[in-house]
C-alpha cells in the first residue's frame, strides 16, 4: 500500500495530533512578506539490509502492488519490516514456492509486473502465469522487455530475441561483451551496451548496428536522441542517430565513478561508488550519501517504484527514497512528536547518545554543558507555538521545561546562579567530568557548574518571550527568573560567580574583561551586545532602575554601544601584539557567537530603551544578517524579521526548513570529495564553498555550527532533537507572521 505521511507518523507512534493544535492566527510585527505554507515534496528513506555478507545484489524493482523484489546471487529477495528510521531486511522470497527451485539470474518489470529470467526461459507470475518464453542461453543474466511480450536477452557473449510470435533470433556483438540492455519505445528498438561499444537492435529486421565505440563503459541511458554513456571517470554524450560524441562532459558530477544511470521522470539518476545523485532542472544535483539514505554508498542499480519512490540498490542493501507531500506544519507535527518521544530528559531538551547504528532503543539521554541553552531555545519555540495555537498540550510542554529551568537555580547553593545541568548522583558524573559536577544538598542529585554566557543569553531570551506572550502563571515565573539571574550578574559586577566565589570562564561582561579585547575581536562585540539586551529585558519586565542605569553606564561610559555597533565585516583576528587570550578567541569566525547574537537580538531590539537605540540596534542586527546570508540559516533569517525589515531572505529560510532532513540521526556525511561544488580559498569565516549545500546533504548540526562544514557526523551514534534546530525557527516564523498557517490540510 502507498506509504503516506500519516502512515509514517503511525510507524513512529506519533498518531493522535490533537485538533486543538490547529492554528489560531499569527502575530505579525509589521506588514512583512509571508511564506505560504503549501505542500511540497519531502524525501526520507526506508532502508533494508542484506543478511549474508557474501550475497551479491543485482537489481531492485517494485510492481503495481507495491511489492519490492531484489535479484541476487541467492535468487529473488523481498523486503521485510522496513520503516522510516527502523531498517528492515532482505529475505528470500518464498511467495511463489516453485520459483525457489529455479535458477533465476535477473529480473525486470513489464507492464508494472515482475518478469524473471532463468537458465531456460523468460517467465512471470502475472497474466495467470502464461508468460513463458524459452531461450537457448543457459547462462543468460541480462535482459530487457519490449512492447509486446518480447524480450532481448544475453549471457554476455550471445544475444537472443524471444517473443510469443517469434521462435527466437540469435546473434552476438562484434568483439565485445554485453553488460546491459535497454528498450527505446520511441523507435521500438533495443540498445545493447558493451564494455566498449553501443549497438542498436531492431526486432523487425533483426539488424544489429554498432552506433559508437569507446572503452570502459559501465551503464547507459537514452535521453530523447542522446545516449548517456557512463564510465568510472564520468560520462559522455553521443548522438544516437549519427553516433558522434556531443562535445565533452557538460556537467560536473559529484563523483565520477559511475556504476549506473537511468532516466526517471525526466531526470537523470546516477549511482556511483560514493552515493547516488539526481540531476535537477537548474543543473545542480540532489546528492544522496551515507546511511541517512541507504545502507552503503556503492550503488548498483536505481529504479522508480510504482508509488513514486526511488529504489537505490547498493552492495549491502536497499534504500527506498520516499517522496511525500506535506506542509511545514505537518513536518512540525512530526518533529514535535520526535522531541517528546525521545528527547526530554528531566524536562530538558536533550540528545540521544550511545546508539548502535541508529537504533534508538540502544541509546540514552545525555546531559550537556548547554542543557540550559538547548532547552531555552526549545522552550522559546514552544512559547511561540502556544501563542499561535493556545494548545493546553503545548502549555504543559512549557511548564515541564520551565520546571527544569527553575531547578537549575535552586539545586545549587549560589543565589541567582543557574547550573549548566543536573542529574541523579552517581559515579558517572564524577568520573567523566569531576571538575564541573558538584554534589547538591540532596544526596540524590548532582549539579554541573562553570555556567557560560551561552546559557545566560538563552535563559533571558526564553523568559523574555514567555513574559511577553504568556497570560498565566508562567509569565510571573519567567519574570522572577529574569530578575534572579540579572540580579546575580549585576550584584557580582557583571560576572557570573560560581560556587567557589570566582567568575566562570565565559560568564564575563565586565568592562575590565570586555574592553581588554582589541576592537576587532568578536568577544568584545558579542559580550556588549548580549549584556545590553539582557539588561533591557530585565528592566522591561521588572521596572527596576538598577538594570537601566547599568546599561546606560556601559553604553555611555564604557563604549558598549560602540562595541555592539562594530561592523561585522571588521571582526577579524587579533593583531600580533595582542594578548594570548584575545588571539585564541579570534583564530577564526565563531559560529557559537552567531547563535548567541541572534538569540540575544530578541531582547536587544524588542525591549530597546528608546526609539533612537532601537534604530541603532536594527542597524547592527541587519549588518550581522548581511554577513550571514551565504549560510542561508533559517533561524537567523527569521529572527532578523523581528526588526520589521522587508528583506530577510524569507525564501532561503523556508528552503532551510523544507530541505532539513526528517532523519535527525548523526550519520557520517562526506562532501569534500565532490567535484560538482566550487571550493574557495581558506578564509577567516571558514567558508569552504561558493554556495552552501542543502541541509539534507550536510551533517545534522545545531545553529552554532558552521553551515559550510562539508564532512562530519558519526556512524549513527546520536540523534539530535529538533526542538532547538527546527522547531524554534518554524514557530518563531509563525508567531511573527512570516510563515502562514498550512494552506491545505488533509
Amino acid at each position: 500500500m502507498r506509504k503516506s505521511f500519516r502512515n509514517l507518523l503511525f510507524i513512529l507512534l506519533v498518531i493522535g495530533i490533537s485538533c486543538s493544535e490547529a492554528p489560531k492566527g499569527e502575530t505579525a510585527t509589521t506588514s512583512l512578506p509571508v511564506y505560504k505554507d503549501v505542500p511540497y515534496l519531502q524525501d526520507y528513506s526506508i532502508k533494508y539490509d542484506k543478511q549474508e555478507d557474501d550475497q551479491l545484489l543485482f537489481e531492485a524493482y517494485m510492481d503495481r502492488n507495491e511489492v519490492i523484489q531484489v535479484s541476487s546471487s541467492d535468487g529473488i529477495l523481498r523486503t521485510h519490516d522496513g520503516q522510516f528510521l527502523y531498517p528492515g531486511v532482505l529475505l528470500q522470497d518464498k511467495t511463489y514456492r516453485p520459483l525457489t527451485d529455479k535458477n533465476i539470474s535477473a529480473m525486470t518489470v513489464y507492464q508494472d509486473q515482475f518478469v524473471y529470467l532463468d537458465d531456460e526461459a523468460v517467465l512471470g507470475n502475472a497474466w495467470a502465469g502464461s508468460l513463458y518464453l524459452k531461450h537457448n542461453l543457459p547462462k543468460a543474466n541480462i535482459f530487457a522487455a519490449g512492447t509486446d511480450f518480447d524480450f532481448l536477452i544475453s549471457d554476455g557473449q550471445s544475444l537472443q530475441y524471444v517473443s510469443k510470435n517469434n521462435p527466437g533470433w540469435q546473434g552476438a556483438l562484434s568483439k565485445d561483451k554485453t553488460i546491459s540492455i535497454k528498450f527505446d519505445q520511441k523507435t521500438n528498438s533495443f540498445w545493447i551496451l558493451g564494455e566498449k561499444s553501443v549497438t542498436s537492435f531492431n526486432p523487425k529486421d533483426t539488424n544489429l548496428k554498432t552506433v559508437y565505440e569507446g572503452s570502459n563503459f559501465t551503464s547507459f541511458a537514452l535521453v530523447d536522441n542522446t545516449l548517456i554513456l557512463t564510465t568510472l571517470d564520468g560520462y559522455l554524450e553521443v548522438d544516437a542517430t549519427s553516433g558522434k560524441q556531443i562535445g565533452d562532459k557538460k556537467i560536473k558530477l559529484p563523483w565520477t565513478e559511475i556504476n549506473y544511470v537511468d532516466l526517471i521522470d525526466g531526470h537523470l539518476w546516477f549511482g556511483s561508488t560514493k552515493g547516488a545523485f539526481k540531476l535537477k532542472e537548474d543543473g545542480k544535483f540532489s546528492y544522496y550519501y551515507g546511511k541517512r539514505w541507504m545502507p552503503s554508498n556503492n550503488v548498483k542499480h536505481i529504479s522508480k517504484g510504482t508509488d513514486g519512490s526511488i529504489l537505490i540498490l547498493t552492495d549491502t542493501g536497499l534504500g527506498q527514497i520516499v517522496f511525500e507531500e506535506m506542509t511545514l506544519y505537518e513536518k512540525a507535527q512530526y518533529y514535535e512528536k520526535q522531541v517528546r518521544n525521545r528527547h526530554i530528559r528531566l524536562g530538558f531538551n536533550a540528545t540521544l547518545v550511545d546508539m548502535d547504528n541508529g537504533n534508538f532503543d540502544t541509546g540514552r539521554l545525555s546531559d550537556s554543558d548547554n542543557d540550559g541553552l538547548w532547552t531555552t531555545m526549545y522552550l522559546a519555540g514552544q512559547v511561540f507555538r502556544y501563542a499561535v495555537t493556545k494548545s493546553e498540550d503545548v502549555l504543559q510542554n512549557c511548564r515541564e521545561s520551565m520546571d527544569a529551568m527553575e531547578r537549575l537555580f535552586s539545586i545549587n547553593p549560589v543565589p541567582g546562579f543557574p547550573s549548566r545541568s543536573f542529574e541523579r548522583s552517581g559515579y558517572i558524573n564524577q568520573l567523566h567530568d569531576p571538575d564541573r559536577w558538584q554534589h547538591s544538598s540532596d544526596p540524590e542529585w548532582d549539579w554541573k557548574s562553570t555556567t557560560s554566557s551561552d546559557e545566560a543569553i538563552g535563559h533571558i531570551f526564553a523568559y523574555g518571550a514567555m513574559a511577553e506572550i504568556m497570560d498565566n502563571d508562567l509569565k510571573d515565573r519567567a519574570i522572577v527568573l529574569i530578575d534572579t539571574l540579572m540580579s546575580h550578574i549585576v550584584r557580582n559586577d557583571l560576572y557570573m560567580v560560581d560556587y567557589d566565589g570566582k567568575p566562570t570562564t565565559w560568564g564575563r561582561w565586565n568592562p575590565e574583561y570586555v574592553n581588554a579585547r582589541p576592537k576587532m575581536v568578536g568577544d568584545r562585540k558579542i559580550n556588549a551586545s548580549n549584556i545590553i539586551g539582557m539588561l533591557q529585558t530585565a528592566y522591561h519586565f521588572t521596572g527596576k532602575e538598577k538594570y537601566k542605569e547599568k546599561a546606560f553606564d556601559l553604553m555611555d561610559n564604557h563604549g558598549y554601544l560602540d562595541n555592539l555597533m562594530w561592523p561585522m565585516k571588521d571582526v577579524a583576528m587579533a593583531p600580533d601584539d595582542a594578548d594570548d587570550w584575545s588571539k585564541m578567541l579570534s583564530e577564526s569566525w565563531n559560529h557559537s557567537d552567531d547563535e548567541m547574537y541572534f538569540v540575544g537580538y530578541w531582547g536587544l531590539y524588542r525591549y530597546a530603551f528608546n526609539d533612537t537605540l532601537k534604530t541603532k540596534f536594527k542597524e547592527a542586527i541587519i549588518d550581522h544578517w548581511e554577513i550571514e546570508r551565504p549560510e542561508k540559516e533559517g533561524a537567523w533569517n527569521i529572527m532578523t524579521a523581528l526588526t520589521g525589515t522587508q528583506e530577510f531572505d524569507l525564501e532561503e529560510a523556508a528552503w532551510y526548513l523544507r530541505e532539513h532532513p526528517m532523519d535527525m540521526v548523526a550519520w557520517e556525511v562526506m562532501n569534500s570529495h565532490r567535484k560538482d561544488i566550487t571550493f574557495i580559498a581558506p578564509n577567516f569565516r571558514e567558508q569552504t564553498t561558493a554556495e552552501v549545500l542543502p541541509p539534507d546533504e550536510r551533517r545534522v548540526q545545531r545553529h552554532n555550527g558552521n553551515m559550510f562544514t562539508l564532512d562530519g557526523g558519526s556512524n549513527g551514534t546520536q540523534e539530535y532533537s529538533a526542538g532547538d534546530i527546527w522547531l524554534l525557527p518554524y514557530w518563531m516564523g509563525r508567531y511573527l507572521g512570516v510563515i502562514s498557517a498550512p494552506q491545505t490540510m488533509d
